[in-house]
């Protein structure tokens, strides 16, 4: 065992990378401190790796309750991502379903952190992003980078560990600042133009956002040197499944005029009323204008699962009165009760 430190604290990306490098083997498992490894985990992996050097691999994930310690067996998935770029499990796509083989190798758009590659074919992609911060974001721009520049990733069914999730991160209260932060760098160096989505499920305008990303000349010129293939290539080949929202022609923020301090508010999703509420321009605050005039508020969901839009509307008006106040429905219902949801947008 060797043990190597930093001085400082680097976040998770630095650290992994001079992990990778003090490593002396030619395959390399890069792991969550907070998992444990059943017997015959390393096996199928080093396998793999044996017939196709070009890959980057997952197990599968457990999960170890963090109060009583009992393992939860999870089903083996494909590993995927929302535009905000947070993770989560992707069903196994249809070709690995209608082989009937649950040990084969899942084919998969990313993978969630714990992975295990060749050492030479990490160090020939640029190993992670050590431009990125604390922690967030990182697994997705290696699995964008793999896919884009000519490798290829894959979960393994007969590889797994535990993964204990922990109650408390003590590196940072609020990671989102962080994620927000890495995702828009990874979105700058690989998205092309559907950077645009990334900006927009974060809610920040892509000019003059005050967010910095660090430099990214390198890593751009990582992308051109490894002659990479575009966003729009990865999407239609990879992850077709993530949603585009082309039809989205502005997003923003919609602040009341007497007191700009207080912007639209999604409110509570249960009682279906927008409210006012003082600004952060986080995603219950989104407003987003579509090409049909739609207006959507709030966190309808960026992502691949459940892309749940809801359209502000007038409410139906009671008996006696000559109109309602705004609503908040699903706009697949709006449509079908023909409800009053498209709005004329000035500015």
């Amino acid at each position: 065992i060797r043990l190597v430190r930093h001085a400082a604290r680097r976040g998770l990306s630095a650290s992994r990378v001079t992990g990778i490098r003090a490593a002396s083997g030619p395959v390399v498992a890069v792991m969550d401190a907070h998992v444990e490894f059943p017997v015959g985990w390393a096996e199928p992996i080093l396998g793999r790796l044996a017939a196709n050097r070009r890959l980057l691999l997952s197990p599968v994930f457990d999960n170890t309750h963090y109060d009583s310690l009992r393992v939860q067996h999870y089903t083996a998935n494909a590993q995927a991502f929302n535009w905000e770029l947070w993770c989560a499990y992707l069903n196994p796509p249809a070709d690995w379903v209608s082989k009937g083989d649950p040990t084969a190798p899942i084919r998969s758009p990313i993978v969630m952190g714990c992975m295990a590659a060749s050492k030479s074919y990490l160090e020939e992609i640029g190993f992670l992003d050590e431009g990125m911060q604390v922690y967030g974001g990182e697994n997705v721009e290696l699995g964008l980078r793999v896919w884009q520049c000519g490798g290829s990733v894959e979960v393994l069914p007969c590889s797994r560990l535990a993964h204990i999730e922990r109650y408390f991160k003590p590196y940072a209260p609020d990671l989102s600042v962080h994620m927000r932060r890495n995702a828009l760098r990874v979105a700058e160096i690989w998205m092309d133009d559907f950077k645009r989505n990334v900006y927009m499920a974060w809610n920040v305008p892509m000019n003059g956002s005050g967010i910095d990303i660090g430099d990214i000349s390198e890593r751009v010129a990582l992308r051109k040197r490894l002659n990479c293939k575009s966003f729009a290539w990865y999407l239609e080949n990879v992850l077709p499944s993530l949603p585009r929202h082309d039809d989205i022609v502005q997003y923003g923020v919609m602040k009341n005029e007497v007191r700009e301090d207080l912007c639209l508010d999604q409110g509570s999703p249960e009682k279906k009323r927008p409210i006012l509420y003082p600004c952060h321009i986080y995603s219950t605050q989104r407003v987003c204008l579509t090409a049909a005039s739609e207006l959507l508020i709030g966190d309808w969901s960026l992502d691949l699962w459940r892309p749940k839009r809801r359209c502000l509307v007038e409410e139906e008006v009671e008996e006696g009165r000559e109109s309602g106040g705004p609503a908040l429905i699903a706009c697949s219902l709006a449509l079908q009760q023909r409800r009053r949801m498209h709005w004329k947008f000035t500015q």
